[in-house]
């Protein structure tokens, strides 16, 4: 059976990027996929890496939680918002704080790659933004895709990471969003 775990990276609970996850869970509650989920606004932490990697923090019992999580999933879905060309500041520490060498990757000495923990899973991101995806692809060349799927995700292992790209939100119509929430639902029933 799947074990598929769905990230969300927004910090209003109201947002839309909200109403996108219960999409992608109302199609995947149609499999027979076990379903967990990590709302990061929800959680208490410390977002900020304070000695950098020079010194490890002492991970709070959500971290530890959301860890484990991360770590049972064969496919993690993470919906979240593209602002300033990155993501949430909140989300940026969760995975500042959780990818951590010995957790996600393992650093091997003499070799400029490590070790990739988190192999064998796939991912999904699903983000919204208010610019147009060409625009972000041929002018910006996708940083937040770029940084998360390959130098977060792809890094520690984790392929294929597939993204699903929603543009323009701001001003966006009834019609646009509920045509979103349907395919992502059906990206939820496909498990994808």
């Amino acid at each position: 059976m799947k074990q598929v775990l769905i990230i969300n990276g927004h910090p209003d609970k109201e947002s839309f990027n909200y109403a996108l996850s219960e999409a992608y869970i109302k199609g995947a509650n149609k499999t027979d996929a076990t379903l967990t989920q990590i709302n990061i606004s929800e959680l208490e932490f410390n977002p900020n890496l304070a000695f950098g990697y020079r010194k490890r923090m002492e991970l709070e019992p959500n971290l530890i939680d959301a860890i484990d999580k991360i770590k049972k999933a064969d496919h993690v879905v993470w919906v979240f918002p593209m602002w300033w060309y990155g993501y949430p500041a909140l989300m940026k520490g969760f995975i500042d704080r959780i990818f951590l060498p010995g957790i996600t990757y393992l650093p091997i000495e003499g070799k400029p790659l490590p070790e990739k923990l988190l192999k064998g899973k796939s991912a999904r991101l699903i983000i919204t933004a208010d610019t147009p995806k060409w625009y972000d692809f041929l002018i910006m060349k996708r940083p937040a895709i770029n940084q998360f799927k390959k130098g977060t995700l792809q890094f520690c292992g984790i392929s294929p990471v597939k993204v699903t790209y929603i543009a323009a939100i701001k001003n966006s119509s009834s019609g646009f969003r509920d045509k979103w929430l349907k395919k992502v639902s059906v990206l939820g029933e496909a498990l994808k």
